[in-house]
């Protein structure tokens, strides 16, 4: 392992130049909570907060943690582990875990200077995929300038998106994330509305706090032409300034709720086909937030190359089920058709063993990534990337199993006294 890349047993004690940060911590980080838990004593209270907490009572926050508890492993002995590898292919690409970077908005927040541009690159070194969030606090552009500036091996870059009331604007950003070499495209389908996070409203968390900006939408006005009153476009002119939003401005109490404003309200099945057919092309357009077999039907029907499981970290709906919990219904249902991914939740090798085991392909982290770069930047991120492709490995051994391919469906099981996820209030 490289200098670069701090071995998991590292202690990690650094004072950062962020403005973000106010104290330097000194915590020795063996698991990826940890990074959580030296992140905290770093951040402060309103930006932790922001990063850590769910909506209403955070009861799906707190249980797509601890639901991964009620899924056991079934340990297989004598058999060959010698050669172990978790590398694995999605959508014709290479990977050499399967764990990828989720796309979430606005790292900057915890790398003011390289933002998006060191997760970006960390994937990169890890081998892994990347997610570049819509709400990125760097540009589709300046992610692959990054990545292709860096040594190694090629970047695998993946654009999110969401379906905006500007139909022109929701093209034109997929449109520059294919022409910037990125490789397939998220839809995230659960933000219509967002869940009202009340930790950000106690603690005046309710527009993004300066310099920050949310620069693809800001590069999209500075080029936009004038658009007429019958497009019922949110974005009036090339001299309207995102502010018109509200994104900046805080009018609500909570940030998600003044930038949710921008989402189409009113979408339907067809919105798929119409971004695949206008804007993907050849890419593979995977569709984020399912958590029922009848809408992984729908999304298949669609024309969605893949799924992704996910209930937006326990920050959308409060009491929907827990994404592990909601993964086997729609393996069930289009796993014989697309791959499936799922997010939410993952902090150990034996999370991801068990997803893959109940039939996903790969699994995201996100929540981590941001505390990662808050302790040490992109090398923190490399290295918790680290620490969980250790972790799977060794859990892989254990189990008997040698490669991604031999995760069955008969490694994992319920417990034989039964056993419900009981509700505990997540401590943030």
């Amino acid at each position: 392992m490289s200098e670069e890349a701090a071995s998991s047993a590292a202690m990690i004690s650094m004072i950062t130049e962020s403005p973000t940060v106010t104290a330097s911590t000194e915590h020795k980080i063996c698991n990826a909570s940890d990074y959580q838990i030296a992140a905290r004593s770093l951040l402060p209270t309103p930006l932790y907060e922001y990063l850590a907490s769910g909506t209403d009572d955070e009861q799906t926050l707190a249980e797509n943690e601890s639901a991964f508890k009620y899924w056991y492993l079934r340990p297989r002995v004598m058999r060959p582990v010698g050669s172990i590898s978790t590398a694995t292919t999605l959508f014709g690409q290479k990977l050499s875990l399967p764990v990828f970077i989720s796309p979430a908005g606005v790292h900057a927040l915890c790398d003011e200077v390289h933002g998006e541009c060191a997760s970006a690159r960390a994937a990169q070194r890890a081998g892994t995929l990347f997610g570049l969030s819509q709400h990125a606090t760097r540009s589709i552009e300046q992610v692959a300038g990054a990545c292709d500036a860096a040594q190694g091996r090629n970047a695998n870059l993946w654009y999110q998106c969401y379906i905006l009331k500007d139909r022109d604007m929701t093209l034109r950003l997929v449109q520059r994330a294919a022409n910037a070499g990125y490789r397939g495209i998220f839809l995230t389908v659960d933000s219509v509305r967002f869940g009202f996070r009340e930790a950000d409203a106690r603690n005046g968390w309710s527009a993004l706090p300066e310099p920050h900006r949310l620069v693809n939408y800001d590069e999209e006005i500075a080029n936009k032409p004038l658009y007429s009153e019958s497009k019922k476009s949110v974005w009036l002119s090339p001299e309207a300034s995102v502010d018109k939003t509200k994104i900046y401005a805080g009018d609500e109490d909570a940030w998600d709720q003044n930038t949710e404003q921008l989402f189409e309200q009113n979408p339907t099945w067809e919105d798929v086909r119409w971004l695949k057919r206008e804007a993907c092309h050849d890419l593979p357009l995977i569709i984020k937030g399912i958590m029922t077999a009848e809408d992984a039907v729908e999304a298949v029907k669609a024309g969605a190359d893949g799924v992704v499981v996910s209930n937006h970290g326990g920050r959308g709906l409060d009491g929907a089920l827990a994404a592990i919990d909601a993964l086997p219904e729609v393996v069930a249902a289009v796993g014989d058709k697309v791959p499936v991914l799922m997010d939410s939740g993952v902090r150990r090798g034996t999370d991801v063993l068990k997803a893959l085991a109940l039939g996903a392909s790969a699994v995201g982290i996100g929540k981590p990534v941001f505390f990662a770069l808050a302790v040490g930047g992109e090398n923190a991120v490399v290295n918790l990337l680290q620490i969980l492709q250790r972790e799977v490995e060794a859990a892989m051994a254990i189990c008997g199993v040698e490669s991604i391919a031999d995760a069955k469906r008969s490694l994992v099981t319920r417990h034989p006294n039964g056993g419900v996820t009981r509700y505990t209030r997540s401590k943030l």
